[in-house]
């Protein structure tokens, strides 16, 4: 069985600490990389055709931004330090959608940070990593 970590970045702190965690465990486990950017994202919204068509706009240009800005050179990197690396941007909530990435790319186990968004707002909405705890159905690895 291949072991692939699917590490989630948030371009915090914290999201840098669980990259690194992640790509000293797919080194010594000669396993492989899947590196996701989740940009949050509500499909709830009533909206005019036309903003509709924006939104489409806007989201396919947040992607594109995001894979350029922090995906690609995060798996320049990790290949150039020998390590197998794909990347990933998506939008949804962030727990929702790593959990559901990981069942899509085979994932062995899942690696966040504790926080990469402020404490107040953990506080009233929850962190991504404790929803990714509660609701994953594989091995969920918070990095402090």
């Amino acid at each position: 069985m291949s072991v692939v970590f699917l590490v989630g970045v948030d371009c915090s702190a914290c999201g840098e600490r669980a990259l690194d965690y992640a790509a000293e465990r797919a080194k010594a486990r000669d396993g492989r990389l899947v590196v996701a950017h989740i940009i949050e994202w509500s499909p709830y919204s009533f909206n005019t055709p036309q903003d509709n068509e924006e939104r489409h706009r806007r989201r396919e240009e947040e992607i594109r931004s995001a894979r350029a800005e922090i995906i690609d050179p995060i798996t320049q990197r990790l290949r150039a330090e020998g390590v197998e690396a794909e990347g990933v941007v998506r939008h949804g909530h962030a727990a929702d959608t790593l959990a559901a990435l990981a069942e899509e790319c085979g994932a062995t186990n899942i690696v966040v940070g504790h926080h990469g968004m402020s404490r107040l707002r953990a506080r009233v909405f929850g962190s991504v990593a404790s929803t990714l705890v509660q609701i994953a159905d594989r091995p969920v690895t918070v990095v402090p």
